[in-house]
């Protein structure tokens, strides 16, 4: 057996899809992505990369690889890792990182820098969310959450910036995610004195699973309970939509997060590390 990689999406969605579809928790942000790209049409997909590890007829492991990113690694063992490693490098790819449960992105990082000469270090730990059930934070902060319309793209557009930039990512901010996000109804705005304060994203349902992200809020607002009580909008929001599974991803360097989402009734599932070559 031996990845298959490819750069057509429509190749990677039929022959991966079930195996996506059957952990959509686990799998939210690849299941998320190959969603937008499909709808976006060919442009956003254009660079990417996909691959997939076969098992008895079917698929065990994927990777997605695109744009500035670094290469996505669903749950594999270490040598199956290991193996992708080197068929990227076979390929004469150039990886700046990667993404993934700690033993698949580290198995990944040790074949690569023993490839390449490369160092590799953390750039983030994460810890991936289900949500249990949905409770209302507590005592509300002051003001109520709405759906974000055309008027407010301008600051939509700018906060997903920042919360990029606060992230460590100072890549362009994809518009056109951004505005089917809007289209669909998928950003909450939490406004308290008659002006935003606070805003949370979701994604569209997919295999009966939508992910919040991001969820930001400006500097002088922080602190004030807006950030919960936004992403709980968002959640319902989500569950209105269709979603029978709610995410989200946290920084585990913020403690201050994770005990938020811990109170309005996310549970752990895994962590992740995004590791980068050096």
């Amino acid at each position: 057996m031996a990845w298959t990689l490819t750069s057509d999406l429509e190749e990677f969605r039929a022959r991966a899809g079930a195996f996506l579809r059957a952990d959509p928790v686990r799998n939210t942000v690849a299941l998320t992505v190959t969603e937008a790209m499909r709808k976006q049409g060919p442009g956003p997909s254009e660079g990417a990369l996909f691959g997939w590890w076969p098992r008895d007829g079917g698929v065990a492991a994927t990777v997605l690889w695109a744009g500035a990113h670094p290469p996505l690694l669903s749950a594999m063992p270490d040598e199956t890792a290991r193996d992708l490693a080197d068929a990227l490098a076979a390929r004469g790819a150039t990886a700046r990182g990667v993404d993934g449960t700690p033993g698949a992105a580290e198995a990944f990082a040790r074949a690569w820098t023993g490839r390449t000469g490369t160092a590799s270090r953390v750039v983030m730990r994460q810890r991936l969310y289900r949500l249990d059930r949905l409770e209302a934070p507590g005592p509300p902060p002051d003001g109520a959450a709405r759906v974000a319309g055309d008027a407010d793209r301008d600051l939509v557009l700018d906060w997903f910036a920042q919360f990029h930039r606060d992230a460590g990512d100072h890549g362009e901010v994809d518009t056109a995610l951004i505005d089917g996000r809007l289209r669909a109804g998928g950003v909450l705005l939490w406004e308290a004195g008659g002006r935003p304060v606070a805003m949370a994203g979701r994604t569209q349902a997919v295999g009966g699973m939508a992910r919040v992200a991001p969820v930001y809020t400006p500097a002088g607002h922080r602190r004030r309970g807006y950030g919960a009580a936004v992403t709980a909008a968002a959640t319902r929001n989500a569950q209105n939509a269709g979603a029978s599974e709610v995410v989200l991803f946290t920084d585990l360097g913020n403690p201050t997060s994770n005990g938020v989402y811990r109170r309005i009734g996310y549970r752990p599932v895994e962590d992740r590390v995004v590791l980068a070559f050096t």
